[in-house]
C-alpha cells in the first residue's frame, strides 16, 4: 500500500507537530530545538511496506547522513505510516535494525531511538504515564548520530537524569494537556 502525497504530507504534518509541541515543547529532548531552528532534522516519511524495504530505507538514511555535513543534516527520523501498527512488531524491528547497525559498520557511528505510538517501558503498564516520553504519532526510527550526541552531553548538565524528569513532566499532565498533545492516542 503506497501512501498519496496527501497522505504523506498529513503524515509529516503530525509528525512536525509531534515534534514541535511534544518532544521540544515539553523538552522532552533538551538536544532538538537547536537543530530544529537550524532546520536540520529531516523528516522522512517511509513507503515501506515490508520490513526489508523499511531496512533498506533505513540504511538509505544513514547513507544520507554519512555524505551530508553536519552542519546541513544532524538528524534524521524515519517515519513507518505502514508499517508496525503492533508496538511488538516494532519492537522486534529494533533488533533487526542492531544487526543493520553492526552488519553496515554504523555501530559507534549512529544510534537509533525509538517511538511508537503504542510504545510501553518494559515492566511498565499500557496506560503509565511516563510511555508517553516515547509515545509518537507513528512509528518512528531516530537516527542520531554519535559524534554529535557526545558533543552535546559534554556540556549538558547532569543528561542522566533527563528520563527521570521526562517522567516527572509527562507525569504532571493534565487529562486535556494530553488530549491536546497526543491526539493520536488510542481512547
Amino acid at each position: 500500500m503506497s501512501s498519496t502525497t496527501s497522505d504523506h504530507n498529513t503524515v509529516h504534518t503530525a509528525v512536525q507537530q509531534w515534534l514541535d509541541n511534544v518532544v521540544i515543547g515539553l523538552n522532552l529532548c533538551p538536544f532538538a530545538a537547536k537543530p530544529q531552528r537550524n532546520k536540520q532534522i529531516k523528516i522522512h516519511v517511509s513507503e515501506a511496506s515490508t520490513e526489508n524495504d523499511a531496512l533498506e530505507d533505513i540504511y538509505r538514511q544513514m547513507q544520507e547522513l554519512d555524505t551530508t555535513p553536519v552542519e546541513d543534516l544532524e538528524t534524521t527520523l524515519v517515519v513507518t505510516p505502514n508499517l508496525f501498527e503492533s508496538f511488538d512488531d516494532y519492537n522486534q524491528f529494533l533488533d533487526i535494525l542492531d544487526g543493520l547497525l553492526i552488519q553496515a559498520g554504523y555501530d559507534g557511528i549512529y544510534q537509533i531511538a525509538s517511538f511508537h505510538p503504542d510504545y510501553c517501558f518494559y515492566g511498565t503498564h499500557p496506560d503509565d504515564a511516563e510511555n508517553l516520553t516515547n509515545r509518537s504519532p507513528y512509528p518512528i526510527f531516530h537516527l542520531i548520530r554519535e559524534d554529535s550526541m557526545e558533543k552535546v552531553l559534554k556540556h549538558y548538565p547532569d543528561p542522566e537524569g533527563i528520563p527521570e524528569r521526562n517522567i516527572e513532566r509527562v507525569e504532571a499532565l493534565t487529562p486535556e494537556e494530553v488530549a491536546t498533545l497526543f491526539p493520536f492516542l488510542k481512547k
